[in-house]
């Protein structure tokens, strides 16, 4: 994982934050999920353009994709210029940047329905990371990805993320956007693995919320210690 920012002087304050949490995973001592870690080699590459609020927020869904999957890069967002290692991907002749988000008139004509992979490039995903008020900020007010394509989600699916309210129905956490992404370019196996951590991370922070105990048994758990283990390469047990 690469991170390039002047993260807040700060570190993020609101309720709970007095409680003690591992400083990698940003859950409580008691439902750290950093022994479940596993990385794998999609095939893509996402770059996070993150909210400066979102470092410090331990409902944040970005790190989960960045403790994931390799060549992960999350990167702190300016409104006004792009970062040097930003510049460094989209100058990169062996990959092929595009942004997703959802589709609107006003770049219908910058969508896409796949990344460009014919001359064997590959797909950097870039993602908005923040709020979905944030999200929307970082993409309209980018003015130096305007001549980027974007790129949606082909299929319609239900959150599984319950940490913030949102805004409208069908609206995904930015490691859901990640999973879709993967499925969507045939990689199921590395969604596989970012869904299964995905999981346990909702299972552990709604139970550091709710004092309740883990589940030891969850199949995203034994699916990615099987992994770690070298067990087992194929998708989560049902």
């Amino acid at each position: 994982m690469s991170t390039e920012s002047s993260h807040p002087r700060r570190p993020f304050i609101a309720r709970g934050s007095r409680v003690e949490r591992c400083e990698s995973c940003l859950l409580t001592r008691r439902t750290c999920i950093c022994d479940f870690r596993i990385q794998v080699q999609a095939q893509a590459r996402f770059c996070l353009l993150t909210h400066r609020k979102e470092f410090y927020k331990p409902t944040n869904t970005g790190r989960l994709i960045a403790e994931a999957l390799t060549g992960t890069e999350v990167l702190e967002w300016s409104r006004t210029e792009p970062c040097a290692r930003l510049t460094e991907l989209l100058a990169d002749p062996s990959l092929a940047p595009c942004i997703v988000f959802p589709p609107a008139e006003d770049y219908q004509q910058r969508m896409i329905s796949q990344p460009a992979v014919e001359d064997s490039r590959t797909p950097l995903f870039i993602i908005p990371d923040g709020t979905w008020r944030q999200a929307r900020r970082i993409f309209r007010h980018s003015r130096y990805l305007d001549g980027l394509p974007v790129i949606s989600l082909q299929q319609a699916m239900d959150s599984r993320y319950h940490l913030r309210k949102k805004i409208e129905a069908d609206q995904l956490c930015t490691a859901e956007v990640a999973i879709a992404m993967l499925n969507q370019i045939g990689d199921s196996h590395s969604a596989d693995v970012l869904d299964a951590y995905f999981d346990i991370f909702n299972e552990h922070y709604r139970a550091s919320r709710l004092s309740r105990p883990l589940q030891p048994e969850q199949p995203a758990k034994l699916f990615l210690q099987a992994l770690q283990a070298g067990a087992v390469t194929c998708a989560v047990p049902g």
